[in-house]
């Protein structure tokens, strides 16, 4: 385009001015507009993130049980009690070094509570009595334990759903539900590769040297061996924490197909007396017995023990017997 020409009055003097000049300064206003557009739409998207962000449920569960499988979901609780031993009782999952320790579970710190920022509390009814801390604040109980004498899948996929819920996210609830059992089928592939043989399992936790507790078919370890293809072997009815208590000597009532798992925290002192018992000699546990130790596992909780219980038999040492 010819450019443009026009006189100054003033000084007499043609001046040029170009129309691609001008064209110029408005693409640049333009440009200068659509910026702070972005600049304005960027802040609303952040504002709007943070505003999903606040509208996530402040969750406080004193139970491990749902403590846990909200972790492993994907919604961990922010204050739960005795987190300074959950790794000698739960192990798994690993707590948000974010959470807040209540203090004892069964009777949690009041002054504490006060001062957080919770939407509702789940517990069950061990924990009912506590519910008066809170104040005004929404209570739901949430169980995993067997409806009848044997425990069953459903009696923990019912409970997984009823947090999903709760918490108003179903789906991520169903997602923790197929994917627990993928994982668990992935740990009982695993089992197998390592000890084809061994499909019989008696469950016990020590007390002491010489007395233990039997885990039985209305415990977790049914339907957790059960989805593993593998079977649970008991010495009786337990009550309704899933248990039936026994002595030392009444493990010689369980044949040499079965293989005995100790489940941990067993201490220094309570390992060597057994060691050193002349009925656990006898037995021959570890020699014409097999026996193997697992890792803590909450034994009253939900959809994530039976996970954790899985993954720790997949890689389990077991010793002693002919299964192996």
């Amino acid at each position: 385009m010819p450019p443009v020409f026009y006189t100054d009055k003033l000084s007499k003097r043609p001046i040029v001015t170009s129309v691609s000049v001008m064209t110029t300064l408005k693409w640049f206003a333009l440009t200068l507009c659509l910026v702070l557009t972005a600049c304005n739409s960027q802040t609303s998207t952040t504002s709007e993130a943070e505003n999903s962000h606040s509208d996530r449920m402040n969750i406080v569960s004193p139970d491990w049980g749902n403590a846990a499988t909200l972790t492993a979901m994907g919604h961990a609780p922010i204050a739960t009690g005795d987190v300074r031993v959950w790794d000698r009782w739960v192990g798994s999952p690993k707590l948000p070094i974010s959470i807040t320790d209540l203090g004892i579970r069964y009777q949690p710190n009041a002054e504490l509570i006060a001062q957080l920022p919770v939407d509702m509390v789940i517990d069950n009814y061990f924990y009912e009595h506590a519910r008066n801390l809170y104040g005004d604040v929404p209570a739901e109980s949430v169980m995993s334990a067997a409806k009848g004498e044997t425990a069953t899948w459903a009696d923990y996929t019912e409970p997984t759903r009823k947090l999903g819920m709760l918490i108003d996210n179903p789906k991520m609830a169903e997602d923790y539900i197929v994917q627990s059992q993928k994982d668990i089928q992935l740990a009982s592939q695993q089992f197998q590769q390592r000890y084809p043989k061994a499909n019989k399992f008696a469950v016990v936790q020590f007390a002491d040297a010489n007395n233990m507790r039997m885990y039985v078919a209305n415990s977790l370890f049914q339907p957790a061996l059960e989805q593993m293809n593998r079977e649970l072997v008991v010495l009786g009815k337990g009550n309704q924490w899933g248990f039936v208590p026994i002595r030392m000597g009444d493990l010689a009532q369980l044949d040499d197909e079965t293989c005995l798992l100790i489940i941990d925290p067993l201490s220094p002192i309570t390992r060597a007396e057994i060691d050193n018992s002349l009925i656990w000699q006898r037995l021959g546990y570890g020699n014409t017995r097999c026996v193997g130790e697992l890792p803590p596992v909450w034994i009253y909780g939900g959809m994530s023990s039976l996970v954790s219980l899985a993954d720790n038999l997949s890689e389990v040492s077991l010793k002693g017997g002919e299964v192996l």
